[in-house]
């Protein structure tokens, strides 16, 4: 009998787990939180939906800062942003990109559809909630009245709602790619130092080459709104649409791989076709009603690029110009 798929026996060592023993690890944790009772499942997505927030809120900030130049504030939201995920990570909450990972055990027929579904379902409006909570206590709380914060939240806000449909879906999809990719180098690392640094270095990836992810969305188009930015609940559901299938389908793609390289043993060939092509079609059904949806409310230019930003709200001065392109290209 094949042990691929089984989880080794630990062992006294700081090397970090191999991929076979991580998708293993994964594959049974997927089973775990398709079990999570629902007041567990709730309390842990408002919690990530909230740990998010403070992320972007962090990575607002930094962003704020003229002094240090482009490709340097970029990176320096990306670690901030980082903060998020490794509170989740390490204190504990679901989150709804992350949990594409559960389709490893899908595929190996551990999961129901129904069970994968339910997680999803409760994480996305659990995640949402939490971010959108936190992004009114920050407007309350007054802190983004220091220095350029409120000003930095609204051009990130702006350059978020006005980005291109087909731009939001494939930066959606990378930004998830590698979303998950630091999940799954959190849990090959042995100590919690080691888990944070595999955290940082992918999550600062995709924000500083400005990727999209819905849930910093979340909190970061409302707190924008909040401030003052030019953006209709339209242009935010417009965004969330796009970006939230893009997240999707850059997740499961990247468990998909590492299931056929590290726990597809053979026995699960025939099988897979069952759960896997009824997920997939469920997927895809779900995708072209959004968009149909998408464009009968929001009109047929809700699946058009748009320009970036109406010319009433670019700035006219040297700094906010590269403070404008910057944030254009952030994502939380």
């Amino acid at each position: 009998m094949s042990d691929r798929g089984q989880i080794p026996a630990s062992t006294d060592t700081i090397d970090p787990l191999k991929p076979q023993e991580v998708a293993a690890k994964l594959e049974s944790a997927g089973v775990q939180r398709g079990l999570l009772a629902t007041r567990s499942l709730v309390l842990l997505g408002l919690l990530g939906g909230v740990y998010i927030g403070f992320g972007g809120a962090l990575a607002t900030l930094a962003l704020s800062d003229n002094a240090i130049g482009y490709g340097l504030g970029r990176l320096a939201a990306g670690v901030a942003f980082s903060v998020g995920l490794i509170m989740l990570v390490l204190a504990g909450g679901e989150l709804f990109t992350g949990n594409s990972l559960m389709t490893l055990a899908l595929a190996s027929r551990k999961l129901s559809l129904q069970s994968l579904m339910r997680n999803w379902a409760t994480t996305y409006v659990t995640n949402a909630l939490g971010a959108v909570v936190l992004a009114f206590a920050i407007h309350q709380s007054g802190i983004l009245d220091a220095g350029d914060v409120k000003a930095t939240a609204i051009k990130i806000a702006e350059a978020k709602a006005h980005l291109g449909s087909s731009a939001a879906l494939v930066r959606g999809f990378l930004c998830n790619m590698l979303v998950c990719l630091a999940v799954w180098m959190s849990v090959a690392a042995r100590s919690l130092e080691g888990r944070v640094i595999a955290i940082i270095f992918p999550i600062t990836t995709f924000v500083a080459l400005g990727f999209e992810h819905c849930i910093a969305t979340l909190y970061l188009l409302p707190i924008g709104m909040l401030s003052g930015a030019n953006v209709s609940m339209l242009d935010l559901t417009r965004n969330l649409v796009f970006v939230s299938l893009g997240n999707v389908a850059g997740g499961c793609a990247l468990a998909a791989a590492y299931w056929f390289a590290y726990l597809d043993d053979g026995a699960n060939s025939r099988g897979l076709a069952d759960p896997t092509r009824r997920a997939l079609r469920v997927m895809w059904l779900m995708q072209q009603a959004v968009v149909a949806w998408a464009a009968r409310i929001l009109g047929s230019d809700a699946v058009q690029p748009r320009a970036t930003l109406a010319k009433s709200t670019r700035g006219s001065g040297q700094n906010e110009f590269n403070i404008n392109d910057r944030l254009h290209l952030t994502n939380r």
